[in-house]
């Protein structure tokens, strides 16, 4: 009777395997100079961990909040490009964005401009196609990050290879900030109508963030960026929530995540949540826009069992559809 019962069992309450291990990423090629000795990072590095976990390596190391700029020491060009952002309602928008060389390898990509914040990838310059980075905006997040002599407190939100904030350390540029790029407002938090965006970019790093291919789906394990890998997990993840991530009775009752809406008002980043019956048919999953007009179907994101990952055309809780479904909607986009 219910399709998502059917095709996976949802979240469990009681996730077993915590292990936590690296993370994908992917882009192009370009000379450098560099002032400073360069350093290959270790085996450790590739556990994925956040610029916060390593010192003098080529992460880059937070030194504290900034008392002032510092110039790299960087020779590069830029290239203005446009790209398409993901349909936010009735229509694409487009966006200005600009294309940098990288340096060095095993830089971090995070899901939100905070270096604490898990990682959704990764850059390495010597990796086919990640020789270069696009980026439509930067944050100036208040907290410097040096790799030798170099250092910025500004972290660039990329929309290629992987989408997510990078710091500017790792742009071979000899600013600390990214020349004709917006700056937004900072200390790390999500921009002003940005956040939902942000939380439907974060769910499609998980398309193809096993080597090119979907996160599994699992109730018992954990994905590399230490989330569970089962329906809410994955949305917990989207939100960026805590990991392991909470379960989906918990993301339909706890009012600090989430608040009862109807049907007629989902836009994107907003939940579908059937929080009845036991872990095997309880099921989120996460609304990216509706398909026409007449509201017959919508596209969203999901992490199903037998597949994994998932972008595809849903009807859950709609007239017709199954209608254990009730949508909700996160409470820290403040409306």
């Amino acid at each position: 009777m219910y399709e998502h019962s059917s095709t996976h069992p949802a979240d469990s309450t009681t996730p077993t395997d915590h292990t936590a291990a690296g993370g994908p990423a992917e882009h192009r090629r370009s000379p450098f100079r560099r002032a400073v000795v360069r350093r290959v990072l270790p085996a450790v590095a590739a556990a994925c961990l956040g610029v916060t976990g390593f010192t003098g390596l080529a992460h880059g190391t937070p030194a504290g909040p900034s008392v002032g700029a510092t110039k790299l020491t960087r020779d590069t060009t830029t290239t203005a490009t446009t790209v398409s952002a993901r349909t936010t309602g009735a229509g694409s928008v487009r966006q200005s964005a600009a294309d940098f060389p990288t340096w060095g390898t095993r830089w971090v990509v995070h899901a939100t401009a905070d270096t604490g914040s898990p990682s959704v990838g990764m850059i390495n310059k010597a990796a086919p196609g990640q020789d270069r980075i696009s980026a439509d905006y930067q944050v100036d997040t208040g907290r410097k990050v040096c790799e030798g002599s170099a250092c910025s407190t500004f972290m660039a939100h990329l929309t290629g290879p992987v989408t997510g904030f990078l710091s500017v350390v790792a742009v071979d540029i000899p600013q600390d900030r990214l020349p004709g790029v917006p700056v937004q407002g900072g200390g790390g938090q999500p921009q002003p109508g940005g956040s939902r965006q942000e939380m439907l970019n974060r769910a499609a790093t998980w398309l193809t963030a096993n080597n090119g291919s979907q996160v599994p789906y699992s109730q018992a394990k954990v994905w590399k960026d230490g989330y569970r890998q089962d329906c809410s997990g994955y949305a917990s993840m989207a939100l960026g929530l805590p990991t392991p991530g909470t379960n989906t009775v918990g993301l339909a009752t706890d009012r600090s995540i989430t608040r009862p809406i109807a049907l007629g008002e989902l836009i994107p980043g907003d939940l579908l949540i059937d929080a009845a019956g036991d872990n095997n048919n309880r099921h989120v999953v996460i609304f990216e826009k509706w398909n026409n007009e007449a509201h017959s179907s919508y596209t969203a994101y999901e992490q199903r069992g037998g597949h994994g990952t998932d972008h595809r055309t849903l009807t859950y809780g709609l007239p017709g559809g199954d209608a254990e479904f009730k949508p909700y909607r996160p409470v820290t986009f403040g409306d």
